[in-house]
């Protein structure tokens, strides 16, 4: 007979608690609370993510409602972690709780749980590495990802648990890169739909429209990430900063010059440079190389 599940309390009803609670529900974990800032939110999630009726859904000014969960999961903004800590470990009830705590932010380490762990709870933190704007295909995308896992050995054990049983792959890092590794993410990913929308904009400026631009951009983009995935970035690298071709960089510098382009210009400008270097590591002709620095710098 398979052992049972730890059962799970989450405080944070947004798209990742709540694709977190879809998730783990198809795993068998008994999910026993849903707590948000106001009841009705936590009522929102639990229905979202079909749990049984005998879930509590709480608000913030209830956490001493919260009933005895082998793990309780905090996915709530990161400005507002510590808070919940601190609120939890004052309460008389606490103590009756003798769980694991797992934050989900990726730019904090589980020191941001210091005031739980005083009070005798293993602390520890879960954050994985997907991109959620739904959460129902954010729980689909939990399956298989990479999760950064990191806290006392009982709260690791916990988290290493969750992500073995959704097929995942954890890693850890130190907690004092957490703020660099959740950067890193920001670049690859919230970055990524910022150039993204930029692009989408500067065709709207060459007479397409919004939806029409976003359409026949997004293979350009899956074909990037496709050539990512089977090898380095220096390597995945193609169009004109990889030829060093010097007459088109100059081209698209005097079509980025008109003011209202001028935040793309800074940007291309930017990124050109970085690519540059790919393209110099990759063996590009260094005159090439000079030529389009300078071109890039004197603009």
């Amino acid at each position: 007979m398979a052992k049972p599940k730890p059962a799970i309390s989450i405080i944070g009803a947004g798209r990742l608690g709540t694709a977190l609670a879809i998730a783990l529900t198809s795993k068998a974990y008994p999910i026993r609370a849903v707590a948000a800032r106001r009841a009705a939110h936590a009522r929102k999630a639990i229905a979202l993510a079909n749990l049984p009726s005998q879930t509590l859904a709480l608000g913030a000014d209830q956490l001493e409602q919260l009933p005895p969960s082998d793990l309780v999961l905090i996915t709530t903004p990161d400005d507002v972690i510590a808070d919940v800590a601190r609120s939890f470990a004052k309460l008389r009830r606490s103590a009756r709780h003798r769980g694991a705590f797992l934050h989900t932010s990726g730019a904090l380490s589980s020191e941001v749980l210091a005031p739980l762990a005083q009070r005798g709870f293993h602390t520890g933190s879960l954050h994985p590495l997907v991109s959620i704007s739904d959460p129902r295909a954010g729980a689909e995308a939990l399956h298989g990802a990479f999760y950064c896992v990191e806290g006392d050995g009982v709260a690791t054990r916990f988290a290493k648990s969750i992500v073995r049983d959704l097929n995942g792959t954890a890693f850890t890092i130190k907690p004092e890169s957490k703020a660099l590794y959740h950067a890193a993410a920001v670049m690859a990913s919230p970055h990524l739909v910022a150039m993204f929308d930029l692009a989408v904009q500067m065709l709207v400026s060459c007479g397409l429209k919004p939806k029409e631009a976003q359409k026949v951009l997004t293979p350009l983009v899956q074909s990037t990430v496709n050539n990512l995935k089977q090898t380095s970035p220096e390597k995945a690298l193609t169009g004109t900063f990889a030829r060093g071709d010097v007459a088109t960089v100059r081209r698209h510098l005097k079509a980025l010059a008109p003011k209202q382009l001028a935040e793309a210009l800074e940007i291309y400008k930017l990124l050109g440079l970085y690519s540059l270097k790919l393209a110099a590591d990759r063996g590009l002709d260094p005159k090439l190389v000079t030529e389009i620095k300078t071109a890039l710098k004197k603009t």
